[in-house]
């Protein structure tokens, strides 16, 4: 058999490489061991379609028909895995049960569909894709695949979303936990989706079967992508984000008062909780427990003796901002204050940020212009202190 390796059929085969390589890391990695598995199967479902590109543009399928019907194809897995991968790298505690698996009912029934066939002979085969495949099945297995990804990207959008409103409330850094790479990732198959729409026009109000197929490459570039980020994020630090039901309303203890936010003193009263907010403050303001760069909505809960749910609300309710937000405040404020004074004449702006509570340059360098409007390095200091001012 002769390929001919075109660069096409080399990325391609280069791609199914090194998705191959990394589901096999990812499934072998000690940590996050259900999101680790479930995006292990997701690039080895995908590699698995993109043998099908392979075979085409290498000639196999036409020196060797035989090959058609390989039982390759579980398009209908990349929604749900997709979906269950989210889901298990935003919440640790996820557990894969017997009531999940009606997820995977499409995909049964079209790798026993495939291997069916790969059981029948050739001449069989033949007529299937003749008479059946290409007018009937073919249609259902593109058009139900590509709104199956769709539905579930959607899903996975609106839980990474609400997950990212939740670390805002839980979490003083979450530079490593905000997951923008996902988000990218997600709308690049979001690009795949609309490819194949365009596909699917132009095969059936068209005619064109097959003459514009790109979502073969533009679902190779995910593929890689995906290996590449997902070994990186492999041992992701381990969160329990569940979203709540939206009617639930969090609980105040006994005997509010009507107190202005904090943050913003022209902000309408809000009914807080006066004591909370108190211990709160306290423990930011005398205590300085924004020093911590790791500083959780938990830990401070646990040192107010408060419930976090408690803490959660006050903060939101009190001050007007997320917890994330309101640390971050005071850690860009102790750096204008240590600018200000002798801190700056033996400590870079770089280890007076690290002093003050953050642990990232990057991290520090945008919370700070958030809060000042100017980088750390344009923030005007006392005079004579701007030298030592390095990074």
């Amino acid at each position: 058999m002769q390929i001919p390796f075109t660069p096409l059929v080399l990325g391609l085969l280069a791609v199914v490489a090194q998705a191959l390589l990394a589901a096999g890391l990812l499934a072998a990695a000690p940590t996050n061991r259900a999101s680790n598995r479930f995006l292990a199967l997701l690039m080895l479902s995908i590699a698995l379609w993109l043998l099908d590109g392979f075979f085409r543009v290498g000639t196999i399928y036409s020196q060797n028909p035989d090959w058609y019907f390989a039982p390759i194809y579980y398009s209908f897995a990349f929604g749900p895995l997709l979906y269950f991968y989210v889901r298990s790298l935003v919440n640790h505690d996820f557990r894969f049960q017997s009531r999940h698996l009606w997820h995977f009912g499409p995909v049964l029934a079209q790798a026993a569909l495939y291997w069916w066939l790969r059981g029948q002979d050739y001449e069989y085969r033949n007529w299937f894709w003749q008479h059946v495949h290409r007018p009937y099945t073919y249609r259902l297995e593109f058009i139900g695949t590509w709104i199956s990804l769709l539905l579930y990207l959607g899903l996975c959008l609106r839980r990474l979303r609400a997950y990212r409103r939740w670390l805002a409330d839980n979490f003083s850094e979450t530079s490593r936990l905000r997951l923008q790479w996902l988000r990218v990732l997600l709308v690049l198959v979001g690009v795949v989706g609309l490819q194949w729409l365009g596909e699917l026009v132009m095969r059936e109000f068209l005619g064109l079967y097959y003459q514009y197929d790109y979502s073969t490459e533009l679902l190779g570039v995910v593929l890689f992508l995906v290996g590449v980020v997902g070994l990186r994020q492999a041992d992701m630090q381990a969160v329990s984000f569940e979203p709540e039901p939206e009617t639930e309303q969090p609980t105040l203890t006994a005997g509010p008062r009507m107190v202005p936010s904090v943050s913003n003193p022209d902000t309408p009263l809000t009914t807080v909780d006066a004591a909370a907010l108190a211990s709160i403050r306290q423990a930011l303001e005398q205590e300085r427990l924004y020093l911590n760069p790791t500083l959780t909505l938990t830990e401070l809960a646990q040192h107010t003796g408060l419930t976090p749910r408690l803490v959660s609300s006050t903060i939101r309710q009190g001050l007007g901002q997320s917890f994330n937000e309101v640390v971050n405040q005071y850690r860009v404020e102790e750096v204008k204050r240590r600018l200000a004074g002798p801190d700056v004449h033996r400590l870079t702006l770089l280890g007076i940020a690290f002093e003050s509570g953050f642990n990232s340059k990057t991290t520090f360098n945008r919370i700070f212009k958030l809060y000042t409007g100017v980088a750390p390095r344009d923030f005007p200091a006392q005079p004579g202190a701007v030298a030592n001012q390095g990074e």
